[in-house]
């Protein structure tokens, strides 16, 4: 079923994106049981080396492992233009969120609103990200992942120039909702890209580039918020989000198209030969689907399944710290040592070396612990080893996190360097990206491509969720409780979330054996 691989690709190659190191090289298999489609989704298609290179031309299947039209096969300059356009315009995104904080104050006076509302023009745009990749899969499936990127670039530029030129706060507001829907299908169809253009063996630079440049963009946006907003204003946030944007777009302009489905129905259509298969599906059967696998089928297993719950709270507030410190860094360096907007702007340097730092760490992992491990388990005849290893870097950076906030605590203060303090965000940012894409690759691990898909969507709905409401109780609590009590109190909670993923390595498997949307509850089927 066309629209039911759609489905599966756009999860399978998110995790495709995160994972460098797995034990299948091709997954462009077809869906052969239109009534089986959890089981399908896991089978892959095998090609044979020694095929002849003379083939009759056809759009069933890539004509063989050479085949010219693979992007696994194209040019290295053209893959690496191709990832590049999608890094960057990934950045433009994630970075636009955070680029206006450094103007909230300025906002609020321009609107006469108070502080904690303009911070609500970061919490939308958190919003619409959590929203917006919900739009990826039906136009992914139909036309491609090229169209997408290609609409979602100049909506997003449209919006953000809405914003600046909104005369009320209210219109401002929902554009930068809209400009949050529109960019966060660029989140949600990278990753597959990443897939359709690199074979595993050959992935691990690629996935970092791509994972690295969303992570980074919250981290960079108020640097150079910070910069706009001191010398030009609030209003130069936005326009310095759309040169950046127009920037990323110029490559995403002759972008090829990478996914397998659209690639062969075009060459069906250029050569008139047969299309590749696919069963009819009824409009109605297809938005119940997507409903189930986007929307139904997350919020029943973020309260069924103790593996999504507990990873998703975890994550969820994580990512929420993260984005209180939008608020929260500007209250403290000013407040402490005086700085100006552009100053504090550069204090989230600091995040974006820990980001880096993350990627590095999991690609050593995955290198030296996971694959042996795996290449081992092949020797032992084993088809695949526990999920729960997949877990090595998420307890490693458990311990980054409280570490962060308890250093960042009880440093931010006029006695000791400002230097502390922003140094203290490395091993919060570390520990939040180690954690969340070990926890990733575990969750599709343990669900498989379908069922992980929903996993995820649960974990992303959480996660922006509470992302978008903890900026805005972040300076009240700060001025009650103080900044160093303000941020024990999420360091304390992050002690007691430490244990979360040590459980899960230890009685994942007796987890998994009572759970019904497990891979180990589908093979029992």
């Amino acid at each position: 079923m066309q629209s039911q691989e759609a489905v599966r690709s756009e999860s399978d190659s998110i995790l495709e994106a995160i994972e460098v190191g797995s034990a299948d090289d091709d997954h462009d298999s077809e869906l052969p049981d239109l009534h089986d489609l959890e089981k399908a989704a896991t089978s892959t298609t095998q090609h044979t080396k020694g095929e002849p290179a003379a083939r009759t031309l056809t759009a069933q299947d890539w004509t063989g492992p050479d085949d010219p039209e693979n992007p696994h096969n194209w040019q290295l300059w053209r893959r690496n233009f191709t990832l590049f356009g999608i890094a960057s315009l990934a950045f433009t995104v994630t970075a636009g969120s955070s680029m206006i904080t450094p103007a909230t104050f300025e906002i609020a006076a321009y609107y006469g609103v108070s502080r904690t509302a303009s911070i609500l023009s970061l919490s939308l745009f958190v919003l619409g990200l959590g929203l917006g990749p919900m739009l990826a899969a039906p136009l992914s499936e139909t036309y491609g992942r090229s169209i997408v990127y290609k609409l979602s670039g100049p909506l997003y530029m449209l919006f953000i120039l809405g914003a600046g030129f909104s005369k009320n706060f209210g219109g401002m507001l929902v554009c930068r909702l809209l400009a949050g829907i529109v960019g966060g299908p660029v989140l949600a169809v990278g990753g597959g890209t990443v897939a359709d253009m690199y074979t595993q063996k050959n992935r691990a630079l690629g996935s970092a580039m791509f994972i690295m440049s969303p992570f980074l963009g919250p981290a960079l946006g108020p640097v150079i918020g910070g910069f706009a907003a001191q010398y030009k204003g609030w209003k130069w946030t936005q326009w310095c989000t759309i040169f950046i944007a127009l920037a990323a777009y110029a490559f995403v302009l002759p972008m090829p198209e990478t996914y397998k489905k659209v690639i062969l129905k075009r060459r069906a259509k250029r050569h008139n030969i047969p299309p590749p298969p696919a069963p009819a599906m009824t409009t109605a059967g297809y938005i119940k689907l997507l409903i189930t696998i986007t929307l139904a089928r997350p919020l029943v297993m973020l309260f069924t399944e103790p593996i999504v719950l507990f990873f998703s709270l975890y994550n969820a507030f994580t990512f929420s710290v993260l984005f209180s410190f939008f608020a929260a860094y500007p209250y403290t360096f000013e407040r402490v040592y005086g700085f100006n907007t552009w100053q504090y702007g550069l204090t989230f340097l600091g995040i974006g070396v820990g980001v880096i730092l993350a990627v590095v760490t999991l690609i050593l992992v995955d290198r030296l612990v996971y694959t042996p491990l795996h290449l081992q388990g092949v020797k032992e005849g084993k088809q695949n080893i526990a999920p729960e290893h997949r877990l090595y870097a998420a307890m490693a950076g458990a311990f980054g996190i409280p570490v962060g906030l308890f250093w960042f605590a009880w440093t931010a203060r006029r006695s000791v360097h400002w230097i502390s303090p922003v140094i203290a965000g490395m091993p919060f940012a570390w520990g939040n990206a180690a954690v969340f894409i070990s926890v990733a690759t575990y969750l599709v691990d343990v669900y498989g491509p379908l069922n992980g898909a929903s996993a995820l969507a649960a974990n992303g709905l959480a996660r922006y969720t509470m992302g978008a409401v903890f900026p805005l109780f972040t300076v009240q609590m700060y001025s009650t409780l103080g900044i160093g009590w303000a941020t024990s109190l999420l360091a304390f909670v992050s002690v007691a979330m430490l244990p979360i993923p040590f459980v899960f390595f230890r009685f994942g498997p007796k987890i998994r054996d009572m759970s019904k949307y497990s891979m180990t509850a589908q093979q029992k089927k």
